[in-house]
Parts: C-alpha cells; structure tokens; sequence
C-alpha cells in the first residue's frame, strides 16, 4: 500500500521531470508592428528559453488553419524556427507558434492594408511604466520610390485612443509612457490621406526589479568582466543528461523513504515483558590454608642470683 508521504515525492517526481521537456514559447515579430503596407518584408519567429524544436508557425486569415512553408495551403518561406515574408506578401490574420503536442503560443494580430495610411503600433505586448511611441505612415502611390511604397514616411495625423483623440491637434508622432489604462484600440487619421486601419494595443505588468552587485576600487573605476569568466552556452544534449539525473535522485530518494519508514514500523513495536524470574549461583567460601601462624608472647625467665659476703 503506497504511503502519503510517497505519493507525494512521486507527485514532485513527475512535476520536476515535465519542467525539464516544456519550455514556453513565444511568437516574436520583426519589425516589431501590428500594420504593415502591401510587400512589406515581415520575420515572424519562435522563440523559447530551451530552444523552437518542433515549433511551427501557424496563421488564420479565416478561411482557415495554415502553416508556413508546407505545401498547398502554406504561406512564406520556412528557415529553421523563423518564417519570411520577403518574395510573398503578407496576408491580415492571426498569426502563433504552434507545437509538435498542440501546444499554442500567444497571438499576435498582422493587418496589411494596400491602403495609404497605416498605424507604426507594437505587435507585442509592452510592460508598464515603458515609453511606446505612435506614427502614422503615409504612402504616395505616384512616383514614390518603391521602399517608400513598402514602408511609408511618417505624416502629420490625429491620433485616436477607444474612440476619443488624444490630442486636440495633428501631429506626426505620439508618446505614451504606457499603463494598464492604456490598453485598447488605437487608430491615426489624417486630412489628406485618410485613416488607418484599428489596432488593439496589449499592455503586461512591469517585470519584477533585478539587483546587481557593483564593486567600486579605490579610483572608483570599473572594468567589463573577462570574456574567460563567462560560463559556456548550455548545449542541447545537457538538457537530457540533467533530466536522467534528476530522475535518478527522485528515485533514490524514493526507497529511502521506504527503508526509513519500514524501520520506524519495526522499531515502534511493543518489545516482550521481562521475566521476573531470578537466577541464583552456588557461592562457595573456603578458608585460605595460607593462615598466619599467630604468635605467643613468650616468657623469658631468669635466675637472680645474690651474693652475700661473711662478715
């Protein structure tokens, strides 16, 4: 019968283990922007703490689930973990890392607009207390340049924030040192170009501080670390050998558990009653034949003798 305390340790076992082998992936995008005009060049992606093995990126432009580089419904040009948009155009949809297991990363929402006016906006999401800056890009279809055609230059605009503007006058760019409040759709218009599409602006809590120890010298001046003191890159096949370590431990330190409480049973079972009969042993006494002779006093006698002269 499997004690609490085991099925506990072996809980740990599997939570420990299952940490080693799920890493959490990301969907990065580059240039980071949620718009994009017609033949923009766009990088998507997927990036996590052990590694994009497996990982593939998806999108849904709502006709359906497609993957980049597979054939048929495929879309862009596959190259290990990233997928490109440089020889075909992007399409407006919902873009994600997907797993080889389903699992899912974060969403990320690509418009492209063949319109004359976009919206430079993050398409990831940006922390508290951090500085986002607005612009509103406009392109001339006439005899523009063809990476202006692409990428737009920025242009005087209203910018919009859930509905209300922002400011009471155009201007060519906006910043926003961004607080949970500042979540929601943003848009720009302007008078000559008209206005860009919407996009939703997500805003994550600021990251935790991060303490660094500093070592001043009597000059009060410091020098880089040694690029030899800095330790090795983790390589791939440690991460097995570590999670076969771990494993090995967990289960030593199973039948220790065992053993220690097996022995705590037999030690805490009621020992037997002393017997209260008493043993006794022939004592035997003889007198010790090397006796001391015990001594007399003796009696010395002796002769007085007088002698008498005659008168």
């Amino acid at each position: 019968m499997r004690t609490p305390s085991v099925a506990l340790l072996l809980g740990v076992c599997v939570l420990l283990l299952s940490a080693l082998t799920v890493s959490a992936v990301s969907l990065t995008v580059s240039p980071n922007l949620q718009q994009f005009f017609t033949g923009a060049s766009v990088s998507l992606t997927c990036e996590g703490q052990l590694g994009s093995d497996g990982w593939t990126v998806k999108r849904d432009t709502g006709s359906g689930t497609e993957s980049c580089g597979a054939g048929g419904r495929g879309f862009g040009r596959l190259t290990g973990s990233s997928c490109f948009f440089d020889e075909f155009n992007p399409v407006s949809g919902v873009y994600w890392c997907e797993g080889e297991a389903g699992e899912k990363s974060e969403e990320v929402n690509i418009t492209v607009s063949d319109e004359r006016v976009i919206l430079e906006i993050p398409a990831l999401p940006v922390r508290t207390g951090s500085d986002v800056t607005l612009r509103c890009k406009s392109k001339n279809n006439g005899t523009a340049p063809a990476y202006y055609k692409k990428t737009g230059g920025t242009t005087a605009a209203y910018f919009y924030f859930n509905g209300h503007p922002l400011r009471p006058k155009s201007e060519k760019s906006i910043t926003i040192n961004v607080q949970q409040s500042d979540e929601g759709l943003y848009w720009c218009s302007t008078d000559e170009f008209g206005s860009s599409p919407q996009s939703f602006l997500r805003v994550r809590g600021a990251l935790p501080p991060t303490t660094t120890t500093t070592t001043k010298t009597d000059t009060d001046v410091s020098y880089p670390p040694s690029p030899s003191l800095q330790p090795p890159p983790l390589q791939p096949f440690i991460i097995p050998v570590v999670g076969a370590v771990v494993s090995l431990v967990l289960v030593v330190l199973v039948v220790v558990l065992v053993l220690v409480r097996l022995l705590w049973k037999k030690h805490t079972v009621p020992n037997e009653a002393p017997s209260d009969d008493v043993i006794y042993s022939e004592v035997t006494s003889r007198e010790s034949s090397n006796k001391m002779p015990v001594i007399q006093p003796e009696m010395v006698y002796s002769t007085l003798r007088t002698n008498t002269t005659e008168q």
